[in-house]
């Protein structure tokens, strides 16, 4: 069985300081058997980088659209695990307020981190929580998630390339409502395609570069990328072929 002890201890046997920046991706079945569930493990999270590092969890609701604008900020739950939803509503937690593609954020300057999400039409833009990842020097840990094929970093790198065609031309009125109650209309252009089905074919590059790890969280097979240098070269590739991500 994991305790928080032990979980603590995967975290700093795969090179994650307590002041870095992390993004989670998860899958809380793979991780096996913890001593207290997954309270335990956001415990583990939460207090490794509480004293200068940011914890950061996506908290997506790929479920709003036109026909179902609404996105109140504390009530809606998270459409990416149940690890992202429960750190979402937890003390001290902040939750930007992009109706699709929010981050919710824990630790140093989690505030200044998610600030103005909603002020972007697209949902990873370059100034917004997901370009801020490149600019912290940020990593990405993917635990039990079957490789890194679930990168919503990734298609900010798209966006800000930009790859041609990946956005619809029309702005859907989206509307969020944020912790005090006041409404925010967000005129949201959505992603095209399934691009993240091509993510992986990106694994063996990034592995050869020396900026994906293999891990072991618990019971979770799990990898950690460099987010900045994983930006730098799938931009190098898309240079050479614009619609990578669109075929095998």
């Amino acid at each position: 069985m994991h305790t928080k002890e032990s979980l603590t201890d995967d975290l700093r046997r795969a090179g994650i300081l307590p002041s870095d920046t992390l993004l989670v991706h998860s899958s809380m079945k793979s991780i096996g058997t913890v001593d207290g569930g997954a309270d335990t493990v956001l415990d583990a999270l939460m207090e490794y980088f509480q004293d200068s590092g940011l914890l950061v969890f996506p908290t997506l609701t790929y479920h709003l659209n036109a026909s179902n604008p609404v996105f109140p900020l504390l009530e809606t739950p998270s459409q990416v695990g149940i690890l992202s939803d429960l750190f979402r509503k937890r003390q001290g937690v902040m939750r930007s307020l992009h109706p699709t593609h929010s981050v919710a954020a824990w630790g140093h300057d989690a505030a200044a981190f998610i600030a103005g999400h909603e002020m972007y039409s697209t949902p990873c833009a370059r100034n917004s929580p997901w370009g801020r990842l490149a600019d912290r020097q940020a990593k990405i840990l993917f635990i039990g998630t079957q490789g890194i094929s679930c990168n919503t970093f990734l298609h900010g790198v798209e966006e800000w390339f930009p790859v041609p065609g990946m956005l619809t031309e029309t702005r859907e009125r989206l509307l969020a409502i944020d912790a005090h109650g006041i409404e925010h209309v967000v005129p949201s252009r959505r992603h095209v395609g399934n691009h993240s089905l091509f993510y992986g074919k990106m694994q063996g590059l990034f592995e050869r570069y020396g900026i994906l790890k293999h891990l072991r969280f618990g019971d979770a097979a799990s990898f950690l990328l460099d987010a900045a240098m994983a930006r730098d070269i799938v931009t190098e590739c898309l240079k050479v072929d614009p619609f990578l991500f669109t075929h095998e």
